[in-house]
C-alpha cells in the first residue's frame, strides 16, 4: 500500500443505464487499488455496484441522464475509511431492503451492502436522494505474534 494525501475525495457522472455500474466500478478500481487493502477494494467495488445499478433500476436519473458517483477516502492512524455516496434523481419510494426467496432474481442488493458496509443511509433534498455507504477503518491484525502453548 502506498501512503498518499490524508484525505480524497473524487466526484464522477456516469450514465443513468446499465454502463453506469460498470464505469463507476472500474473508476474506483482504478484510483483505490494500491492505496487501500485489496479486500477493501473488493468490497467497495460490490457496494458501488449495487448502489449504482439501484439508481439506475428504481429511481429518476439526474438532469442529463446521468448519476453523481463519489467517493471520500480518509488515512487515519487505525487505516483507510471510505464513504460511498450515489446520488440519481430520486423515486416515489426510497430504497429499502426486501426480503427475497431462495430463488428470487433480485431483493439482495441492500442485504449485501449492509453486510460489506460499516453503515448505510439515504439523504434527500431538492435535487433528489443520495445513497451512501460508510466504511470504518479495520483493525489490523497482528500476524507476526506467536501463540503460546
Amino acid at each position: 500500500m502506498s501512503t498518499g494525501p490524508a484525505e480524497r475525495s473524487w466526484c464522477v457522472v456516469v450514465p443513468h443505464d446499465a454502463t453506469g455500474a460498470r464505469l463507476a466500478r472500474h473508476r474506483l478500481a482504478d484510483e483505490l487499488t494500491g492505496v487501500v487493502p485489496p479486500v477493501l477494494v473488493a468490497d467497495l467495488v460490490a457496494v458501488l455496484a449495487e448502489l449504482v445499478g439501484n439508481a439506475v433500476r428504481h429511481a429518476d436519473a439526474l438532469p442529463g441522464g446521468v448519476v453523481r458517483v463519489a467517493w471520500r477516502l480518509r488515512v487515519t492512524e487505525r487505516g483507510p475509511s471510505v464513504e460511498l455516496r450515489v446520488t440519481d434523481g430520486g423515486s416515489g419510494a426510497g430504497p429499502c431492503m426486501r426480503t427475497a426467496s431462495p430463488d428470487a432474481a433480485d431483493g439482495r442488493g441492500l442485504h449485501i451492502v449492509a453486510g460489506l458496509a460499516s453503515g448505510w443511509g439515504v439523504e434527500r433534498d431538492g435535487l433528489g436522494q443520495s445513497v451512501w455507504a460508510r466504511f470504518d477503518p479495520v483493525p489490523v491484525q497482528r500476524t507476526d505474534l506467536v501463540a503460546a502453548g
